[in-house]
Protein backbone atom coordinates (compact mmCIF):
# COMPACT_ATOMS: atom_id res chain seq x y z
CA UNK A 1 0.00 0.00 0.00
CA UNK A 2 1.51 3.61 -0.93
CA UNK A 3 2.61 5.41 2.21
CA UNK A 4 -0.11 8.13 3.00
CA UNK A 5 1.35 11.54 2.37
CA UNK A 6 3.96 10.22 -0.67
CA UNK A 7 1.64 10.72 -3.39
CA UNK A 8 2.75 14.44 -4.62
CA UNK A 9 5.92 13.10 -4.27
CA UNK A 10 5.89 9.98 -6.05
CA UNK A 11 3.74 11.43 -8.70
CA UNK A 12 6.52 14.22 -9.39
CA UNK A 13 9.32 10.79 -9.46
CA UNK A 14 7.07 9.42 -12.24
CA UNK A 15 6.74 12.21 -14.71
CA UNK A 16 10.18 13.45 -14.27
CA UNK A 17 10.93 9.61 -14.97
CA UNK A 18 8.95 9.89 -17.98
CA UNK A 19 10.49 12.79 -19.19
CA UNK A 20 13.82 11.11 -18.99
CA UNK A 21 13.22 7.41 -20.70
CA UNK A 22 11.05 9.63 -23.61
CA UNK A 23 14.51 11.34 -23.86
CA UNK A 24 16.43 7.93 -23.84
CA UNK A 25 13.84 6.70 -26.35
CA UNK A 26 13.58 9.64 -28.64
CA UNK A 27 9.75 8.41 -29.21
CA UNK A 28 6.60 7.82 -26.64
CA UNK A 29 7.25 3.99 -27.56
CA UNK A 30 7.98 3.16 -23.88
CA UNK A 31 6.25 1.38 -21.21
CA UNK A 32 5.17 1.63 -17.48
CA UNK A 33 7.41 -0.68 -16.96
CA UNK A 34 10.06 1.16 -18.24
CA UNK A 35 9.27 4.52 -16.57
CA UNK A 36 8.50 2.61 -13.15
CA UNK A 37 12.04 1.29 -13.06
CA UNK A 38 13.75 4.62 -13.61
CA UNK A 39 11.53 6.62 -11.15
CA UNK A 40 12.48 3.34 -8.59
CA UNK A 41 9.15 2.17 -8.30
CA UNK A 42 7.08 -1.07 -9.28
CA UNK A 43 4.80 -1.13 -12.42
CA UNK A 44 2.09 -1.51 -9.91
CA UNK A 45 2.46 1.84 -7.87
CA UNK A 46 3.01 3.78 -11.05
CA UNK A 47 -0.38 2.43 -12.24
CA UNK A 48 -2.04 2.94 -8.60
CA UNK A 49 -1.28 6.74 -9.69
CA UNK A 50 -1.83 6.94 -13.06
CA UNK A 51 -3.63 4.09 -13.98
CA UNK A 52 -2.33 4.02 -17.68
CA UNK A 53 0.67 5.34 -19.35
CA UNK A 54 -1.36 7.29 -21.85
CA UNK A 55 -2.84 9.14 -18.49
CA UNK A 56 1.24 9.30 -17.16
CA UNK A 57 2.61 10.75 -20.56
CA UNK A 58 -0.28 13.45 -20.66
CA UNK A 59 0.67 14.78 -16.99
CA UNK A 60 3.91 14.77 -18.49
CA UNK A 61 3.35 16.99 -21.12
CA UNK A 62 1.04 19.42 -18.44
CA UNK A 63 4.05 19.51 -16.28
CA UNK A 64 6.03 20.94 -18.91
CA UNK A 65 3.41 23.47 -20.16
CA UNK A 66 3.31 24.41 -16.46
CA UNK A 67 6.77 24.87 -15.57
CA UNK A 68 7.20 27.13 -18.89
CA UNK A 69 4.37 28.74 -17.61
CA UNK A 70 5.41 29.58 -14.40
CA UNK A 71 9.08 30.74 -15.96
CA UNK A 72 7.51 33.33 -17.69
CA UNK A 73 4.92 34.48 -15.67
CA UNK A 74 8.20 35.17 -13.22
CA UNK A 75 10.63 36.56 -16.28
CA UNK A 76 7.65 39.24 -17.45
CA UNK A 77 7.41 40.12 -13.52
CA UNK A 78 11.03 41.08 -13.30
CA UNK A 79 11.09 43.44 -15.99
CA UNK A 80 8.81 46.65 -17.05
CA UNK A 81 8.78 48.38 -21.11
CA UNK A 82 7.25 46.13 -23.15
CA UNK A 83 10.56 45.48 -25.34
CA UNK A 84 12.53 44.38 -22.17
CA UNK A 85 9.29 42.00 -21.54
CA UNK A 86 9.52 40.63 -25.49
CA UNK A 87 13.38 39.71 -24.33
CA UNK A 88 12.18 37.97 -21.20
CA UNK A 89 9.78 35.98 -23.18
CA UNK A 90 12.31 34.88 -25.65
CA UNK A 91 14.69 34.22 -22.95
CA UNK A 92 12.20 32.01 -21.19
CA UNK A 93 11.86 30.05 -24.74
CA UNK A 94 15.14 28.84 -24.64
CA UNK A 95 16.26 28.41 -20.50
CA UNK A 96 18.50 26.36 -20.22
CA UNK A 97 15.97 23.64 -19.01
CA UNK A 98 13.71 23.64 -21.82
CA UNK A 99 16.92 23.29 -23.93
CA UNK A 100 17.89 19.96 -21.70
CA UNK A 101 18.39 17.14 -24.19
CA UNK A 102 15.42 15.01 -22.98
CA UNK A 103 12.81 18.02 -22.70
CA UNK A 104 13.78 19.14 -26.28
CA UNK A 105 13.42 14.79 -27.24
CA UNK A 106 10.10 14.66 -24.64
CA UNK A 107 8.89 18.08 -27.37
CA UNK A 108 9.63 16.58 -30.32
CA UNK A 109 8.17 13.16 -29.71
CA UNK A 110 4.66 14.73 -28.09
CA UNK A 111 4.84 16.56 -31.31
CA UNK A 112 4.52 13.34 -33.54
CA UNK A 113 2.07 12.01 -30.99
CA UNK A 114 -0.21 15.34 -32.03
CA UNK A 115 -0.93 13.83 -35.32
CA UNK A 116 -2.38 10.45 -33.49
CA UNK A 117 -3.88 12.07 -30.43
CA UNK A 118 -6.45 14.61 -30.00
CA UNK A 119 -5.23 15.19 -26.21
CA UNK A 120 -1.99 15.90 -26.93
CA UNK A 121 -2.62 18.09 -29.72
CA UNK A 122 -5.05 20.15 -27.71
CA UNK A 123 -2.03 20.55 -25.45
CA UNK A 124 -0.10 21.79 -27.69
CA UNK A 125 -2.09 24.46 -29.30
CA UNK A 126 -2.24 25.83 -25.79
CA UNK A 127 1.24 25.95 -25.79
CA UNK A 128 1.07 27.63 -29.21
CA UNK A 129 -1.24 30.30 -28.02
CA UNK A 130 0.40 30.82 -24.99
CA UNK A 131 3.36 32.17 -26.92
CA UNK A 132 1.53 34.16 -29.87
CA UNK A 133 -0.13 35.74 -26.94
CA UNK A 134 2.74 36.71 -24.48
CA UNK A 135 4.33 38.19 -27.46
CA UNK A 136 1.42 39.72 -29.32
CA UNK A 137 0.57 41.60 -25.94
CA UNK A 138 3.86 44.15 -26.11
CA UNK A 139 4.00 44.02 -29.78
CA UNK A 140 0.98 45.95 -29.62
CA UNK A 141 2.19 48.30 -27.21
CA UNK A 142 5.02 49.11 -30.00
CA UNK A 143 3.47 48.79 -33.20
CA UNK A 144 0.23 48.57 -35.05
CA UNK A 145 -2.05 45.66 -35.05
CA UNK A 146 -1.78 43.96 -37.91
CA UNK A 147 2.26 44.45 -37.99
CA UNK A 148 2.66 43.55 -34.02
CA UNK A 149 0.73 40.07 -35.42
CA UNK A 150 2.34 39.27 -38.25
CA UNK A 151 6.04 39.61 -35.93
CA UNK A 152 4.49 37.60 -32.87
CA UNK A 153 3.57 34.93 -35.85
CA UNK A 154 7.05 35.40 -37.26
CA UNK A 155 9.02 35.24 -33.67
CA UNK A 156 6.77 32.34 -32.57
CA UNK A 157 7.55 30.48 -36.10
CA UNK A 158 11.74 31.02 -35.31
CA UNK A 159 11.19 30.04 -31.59
CA UNK A 160 10.01 26.80 -32.31
CA UNK A 161 12.11 26.72 -35.62
CA UNK A 162 15.50 26.78 -33.53
CA UNK A 163 14.41 24.92 -30.82
CA UNK A 164 13.81 21.88 -33.24
CA UNK A 165 17.24 22.41 -34.78
CA UNK A 166 18.45 21.66 -31.59
CA UNK A 167 17.90 18.52 -32.06
CA UNK A 168 20.02 17.99 -34.79
CA UNK A 169 23.25 16.72 -32.36
CA UNK A 170 25.51 16.81 -35.24
CA UNK A 171 24.68 21.14 -35.98
CA UNK A 172 22.85 22.41 -32.81
CA UNK A 173 22.92 25.99 -32.36
CA UNK A 174 23.42 27.00 -28.75
CA UNK A 175 21.16 28.87 -25.89
CA UNK A 176 22.60 32.20 -26.25
CA UNK A 177 23.29 32.11 -30.34
CA UNK A 178 19.57 31.27 -30.86
CA UNK A 179 18.45 34.17 -28.25
CA UNK A 180 20.46 36.38 -30.60
CA UNK A 181 19.26 35.21 -33.56
CA UNK A 182 16.00 35.80 -32.45
CA UNK A 183 16.49 39.12 -31.26
CA UNK A 184 18.02 40.18 -34.41
CA UNK A 185 14.95 38.93 -36.41
CA UNK A 186 12.77 41.16 -33.84
CA UNK A 187 15.03 44.31 -33.92
CA UNK A 188 15.14 44.00 -37.88
CA UNK A 189 11.49 44.31 -37.94
CA UNK A 190 10.84 46.45 -34.79
CA UNK A 191 13.08 49.29 -36.58
CA UNK A 192 11.18 48.79 -40.31
CA UNK A 193 7.30 48.35 -38.79
CA UNK A 194 7.20 50.75 -35.97
CA UNK A 195 4.93 53.98 -36.28
CA UNK A 196 8.42 56.27 -35.71
CA UNK A 197 10.54 54.56 -38.74
CA UNK A 198 7.78 55.08 -41.38
CA UNK A 199 6.97 58.48 -40.53
CA UNK A 200 10.74 59.15 -40.48
CA UNK A 201 10.25 57.59 -44.28
CA UNK A 202 8.55 60.01 -45.30
CA UNK A 203 9.23 62.95 -44.18
CA UNK A 204 11.02 65.54 -46.20
CA UNK A 205 14.90 66.45 -44.58
CA UNK A 206 15.86 70.26 -44.77
CA UNK A 207 19.75 70.56 -46.16
CA UNK A 208 21.93 73.03 -44.51
CA UNK A 209 21.10 75.53 -47.35
CA UNK A 210 17.35 75.48 -45.69
CA UNK A 211 16.09 73.70 -48.58
CA UNK A 212 13.64 70.89 -48.13
CA UNK A 213 14.75 67.22 -49.98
Amino acid sequence: MPKVGMEPVRRKALVDAALRVIGDHGSLAVTMSDIARQAGVSPALAHHYFGSKEQLLIETIRSLLRQLRSDTVAALKAVRTPRARLSAVIRVSFHADQFAPETIAAWLAFYAEAQRSEETRRFLVIYARRLRSNLLADLKALLPADAAERIAEGAAAMIDGLYIRQSLKSAPIGIEASIALTEDYLNALLATASPSSRGEKGRPHRTTQGQMT
